[in-house]
This record gives C-alpha cells, structure tokens and sequence, in this order.
C-alpha cells in the first residue's frame, strides 16, 4: 500500500468553477498546494463581500430617503447582531428579498455558516426568497463540506420554476462535485433533465469536473460530451480545459493533445490552464521530451511560464529521472522567488525517494530546512514514508517526533497517516493511541488509508477485537472494504477464537454490493464449523454449496447431524440434497439415533423417513432394526414397517432406472 505521503501525488488538478451569473476561470483544486495564483483571470470578480452600496433603493425623492437609510440600517444590524433570531424579527417588514440575498452572501463569504443555515430557514419560513437565494445557499454548502444538507433542501423545493432553474441546478451540482459526490451528482443531473431542466455549458463543464474525480472518469466524460455536442451549445475554452485535466487523471495522452490540437484549431487560444494539464498528462508518462516541445510552444505563443508551469515542468523532469536538470530547475525556482514553499523540495523529494535515492532525498530535505523553507508537513510526510518502505523504522519514528515537536498541528489527515504509520511500524502504541486521540482532538476524520494502517497494526499485536472492531467502523464511515486485506484479518480471527467475528467482517464484504472471491465462503464456513456456529454455518452451506468442496460439505453436514440444532436436521439434509450431493446412509443413522434420543421429536423423525422414501434412500439394517425395535413409540407399529417396505421398493426401482440408463448411453 502506497504510503500516506504519496498520496499527495503532487499532481496539479485543476477544475472550473462558476459563480452565477457570471462565469469564472478559478483554481478549484491544486493538490501540490502551489500558490493560490489564479492561472487565469477571471471575467468578473467575485471575491468582494457584498456591498450595501449595491442595495437596490426605491425612487431617489426625498420621501425614499429615510426608508432606504433603514433598510441599510436593518442590513447592518442584522449582519453585526449576536442575537440573530431577533434582528430579523426587528427588520422584518424592512427586508425585501434581495436585502436578505446580500446577508446571506455576506454571512457565506465571511464562512459564517451556522448563520447561513439560520437565515436561509428563516427565509424559506418567511417565503422570502428567490431563485438567487438557492443558488447562493447551494453554494456555501458545497463550501462548507456540507452536500448531504444542500440535496435535502433541494429536494424540498416546492416551486418547480425555482427547482428546475438551471443557475441552481449548476449551483447544487457543484456543491456535490465539489465534495466528491459526483456520481450522485450525475445520477441527479438525470433527474432534472426528466423534469424538463435545459442545461447550458456551465451544467456541462460542472459534470465534466466531476468526472475527473471517477474512476471510470473518461467513459463518464465521453457521454457527457456527446450529449453536450448534441445540444449545439458548441464548445468553450472551459470545457477543452476540462477534458484536458481529465485526460490528465487519466494518463490518456494521446487524446490531451488531440483535444488541444481541437481546441486550438476552433479558434481558442490556449492559456496557463491549458499548457498546465497538456504538461501534467506528460508528466504522468514521464515524456521530458514533448514537455521541452510543449514549453517551447508556449513561449511562441507569447505566454511566460509562471509558477504552476516551471513546478509541473519540474515534475516531468524528477519522474523521468533527470535529477540534475532538475536540480538546476529547482535552482531557477529559487533565483525567480517561486520556491517559497516545500512543493518544489517535495516533489524532486519524492521521485529520488521512490528511485531507491534515499539519502539524496534527505539531503534535499535537510538543505530545505536549512533555507527556512515553509512547510506544510509534506517533505516531512515525503521522508517519513520513504524510511518506512525501506525498513528503516527508527529513522521514521524519529523524524515523525521532530515534526510534532517543531509544528505541533494536525490539519491534515495524510499528514497524520504517515505519523501513525511511522509508529505503527515501529510498534509504538503509546504514540499509535496519541496520534488517535488528537484526530479526534481536532475532529479529523480518518480516511481509507487510516483504517488499513491501524488494522494491520493491530494484527501484528494480536489485539483482534481491536481489528474488527476498526473494520466494522471503516465500514460503517461508508469506506470500501478491501478483499484481501479482510480476507486475511477473518483467518487470523478464526484461528485466533474469534469466529463470530470473522462471520461478520465476511457479511461486510459480502453485501457491498461487490462480487467476492468463491474461495472465502468455503473459508468461512470451515472457521464456523470448527467454532461450533454452526447455524450460521447452514446459511452460507444453503447460499453456496455449488462453490464448496465435497470434503467441507461432508465435514459440515456431519457436524451438524451431531450437535446442530435438532429442529433443522430435517431442512439441513434437504439443503444438502438440494446441491446434488448424495447423503452417506451414516448420516441418515446418526440423525435417527439423535430422533429416538429425544422421543417429543417423532413428528420430525416420521417427516425424514417419508422424505427419504421419495428421494430413493434407504436405511441401512442396523438403523432399520433399531426402528423396528422401537416403533411403538409412533403409537403404530405398522407405520414404520410401511415405511421402510416402501424405501427397498423405491431403492429397487432407483437401481433399475440407473441401469436402464447405462444400457441407453452405451
């Protein structure tokens, strides 16, 4: 498993971003943490707090004056009051709409955002809203990592003209792209388009965005695009920018360069964004050359490479493994002032870790912290996990410590992974139960890579409740459980005595909706067998005997014939029937023993014994003559007798059909 640090793939991902009604060209998304430059400017700016300067006013007579003095007065006092509820009660009747739309912008832009909840319901209660409202809202959602609640209120719309208005339909598809919901947000998108929704470019860019994050992404994109194409809403700078980065996530570069050979050829002229993500598909081959080319062409252009493009150039160097070019590289980045921060460091860091260059990397790390360079935990989370792959825990242990003694802060989940990992490795529980405690101290939530980690720490010290303890909550926080890694913690729980546990780790697995391997049901009914579960055994035995072998189904089938649960034997040997394995005439002895043991059990006995006439099976004499004995039990002795005559005459006819048959085929 990849460590926590490189997670953080240094890759510049960049997404669209638009704000109604214009449309900006923003930076939604840049992984390596490069700057917050803007690559491109955009049309109109949006990130000013609202003016009240803006407040619509009634006619400018004097007698309008003194009203459009108190709405003002109302705005301001309901944006500077620490008693919300009230200022609203107070201004209520001054407010119109738009004022309302203004408090919530401005609550939204200062991340106000128990207030932007508390007024947009005391809106939506006062019917004082309008379609920019739910725009707005859907917004400041989407920014306060809070998607669940936007496509509840969205849901509740009751206008269907506000409902299926496209501003904010794109509003609240952003607000799910923008928190990794695309798939939901595509399932969404179909929803509106059956209740008549038109989308525009901006819907189409939106859902683009999205698919970049997906792993079936470019199949994704591709029947957007169709659809797009198909609309005649023709094709923007945005959209190219947008197939380019997703062509990006996916190593697809042949395609990246037709797209921009497209874009070029309909007239647009392409800029930092685009030269950007056309650099980052070259950067994931590691083609140093048609980077150079690319470079050379953006100079033509007239475009000078700023920062994002001289760090992304960096990266296509450091993965081919031009290490002194790229040294010389990091040394311009230097000399121009863009390598402020611990990107760059990090980034040739990483590549000469993963190329078995250890060292050099720490005395690039070294160097770094001799500059003074700013760090966000990265290059620390870089050498962290390059020493934990390489078997060198102490260092690891080490350099986690020096980075919790020089920044103690913990605003990063993949920075806490590579600490825990460190210590987990070094077997540390005293720091392993630290770094846990402050996760919640500062309401991290842990990841996927969280979760692994901690699970197979806790296998390596035996402490199995602790291991399906951490599984059964990685799967509940809606994680997907990793097959293998569960397949082998349920052996370890089975062999270690704690089979009721394996059983529930296998029906995790089993209802993720995902196909899982044929092996682990034979598995896991042998870890139940041996444990004596054996009713949950009989469930995976009825939903899969095709996929077990004869020995387990016999293994099973005689466990439970000794100590199951008397009142199932007879479904139990049914099932067994039912999987076209012939039942031993032991095991139809060792079933009637347990019956006459327990005499209130005759009905069930009688059952068995007319199943077994209509299936052809026989007793053997010893069981037959232990029936006979005993047969005034049944009240009748001339039933049992009936019985058993009926079973020799059904085997003989049995045999002679099989004979019959064997005459045919030869």
């Amino acid at each position: 498993m990849e460590a926590m640090a490189l997670s953080f793939s240094f890759s510049f991902s960049f997404s669209f971003s638009f704000i109604s009604p214009v449309r900006t060209l923003t930076v939604l998304s840049i992984k390596s943490s490069v700057s917050s430059e803007t690559l491109v400017k955009p049309h109109a700016s949006t990130s000013s707090t609202p003016s009240i300067s803006t407040l619509s006013v009634a006619p400018s007579d004097s007698g309008a004056k003194p009203f459009k003095i108190a709405r003002k007065d109302a705005i301001d006092g309901v944006r500077t009051s620490m008693d919300l509820e009230s200022a609203l009660h107070r201004a209520e009747g001054l407010l119109q709409v738009e004022d309302y739309n203004i408090i919530l912008r401005y609550f939204g832009e200062s991340k106000k955002w128990s207030q932007v909840n508390q007024l947009f319901e005391w809106m939506q209660k006062h019917d004082a809203f309008n379609f920019a409202s739910y725009s707005s809202y859907f917004k400041y959602m989407g920014l306060s990592r809070d998607p669940i609640k936007a496509l509840k209120v969205y849901d509740c719309i009751k206008d269907e003209d506000i409902k299926q208005n496209v501003s904010v339909c794109n509003s609240v598809l952003g607000c799910l792209v923008r928190n990794g919901r695309s798939e939901t947000a595509l399932k969404l998108f179909d929803q509106m388009k059956s209740n008549c929704l038109k989308p525009d470019l901006v819907t189409y860019s939106t859902l683009l965005t999205g698919c970049s994050k997906l792993k079936d992404g470019y199949e994704k994109a591709m029947e957007i695009l169709k659809e797009l194409k198909n609309s005649n809403l023709g094709m923007d700078s945005v959209i190219y920018g947008t197939l380019l980065s997703i062509c990006a996530s996916n190593n697809l570069i042949q395609e990246a360069e037709l797209y921009f050979e497209e874009m070029k050829n309909e007239g647009h002229r392409p800029n930092l964004f685009h030269y950007s993500s056309l650099l980052n598909v070259y950067a994931n081959d590691r083609n140093y050359t048609k980077a150079d080319v690319l470079i050379k062409d953006m100079k033509s252009q007239g475009i000078p490479p700023n920062k994002v493009i001289l760090t992304t150039l960096l990266k296509v160097y450091a993965r081919g493994g031009l290490f002194e070019k790229s040294k010389e590289l990091l040394s311009e980045l230097e000399t121009l002032g863009y390598a402020k921060d611990e990107i760059p460091y990090a980034i040739l860091m990483d590549s000469l870790a993963k190329q078995d260059k250890i060292w050099e990397a720490q005395i690039l790390f070294n160097e770094m912290n001799e500059k003074g360079i700013k760090s966000d935990g990265y290059a620390y989370s870089i050498m962290i996990s390059a020493f934990c792959r390489k078997g060198l825990v102490q260092e690891a242990k080490k350099l986690a410590k020096e980075f919790e003694a020089k920044y103690a802060k913990y605003d990063n989940v993949v920075i806490l992974n590579t600490l825990l990992r460190a210590y987990c490795n070094n077997g540390d529980m005293e720091s392993v139960m630290q770094m846990l405690r402050k996760m919640d101290e500062t309401n991290i939530s842990p990841d996927w890579n969280t979760f692994h980690i901690l699970i197979k720490f806790f296998s390596r010290q035996k402490l199995y409740p602790l291991v399906y303890k951490t599984i059964e909550d990685m799967n509940s926080k809606g994680h997907q459980l990793n097959e293998e890694l569960c397949t082998r913690m349920i052996i370890q729980l089975g062999k270690n005595g704690f089979a009721s546990e394996a059983f529930s780790v296998y029906n995790m697995l089993r209802y993720s909706k995902r196909n899982i391997s044929k092996s682990l049901h034979e598995i896991v009914l042998n870890i139940l067998v041996s444990a004596g579960l054996l009713k949950d055994a009989y469930l995976i035995m009825k939903d899969f005997s095709e996929l077990i072998s004869d020995r387990s189904m016999e293994k099973f089938l005689n466990s439970f014939i000794k100590s199951g649960n008397i009142n199932s034997i007879n479904d139990v040997l049914k099932a067994y029937h039912r999987s076209k394995k012939k039942i031993n005439p032991e095991i139809f002895s060792k079933a009637i023993t347990r019956y006459m043991e327990k005499k209130e059990k005759k009905e069930l006995l009688l059952h068995l014994l007319q199943w077994m006439t209509g299936q052809a099976y026989s007793l053997d004499a010893t069981t037959r003559n232990l029936l006979l004995k005993n047969a005034h039990i049944f009240g009748n002795k001339q039933i049992i007798a009936e019985i058993l005559s009926k079973q020799q005459v059904a085997l003989r006819k049995s045999k002679l059909k099989t004979e019959a048959r064997k005459q045919v085929n030869k």
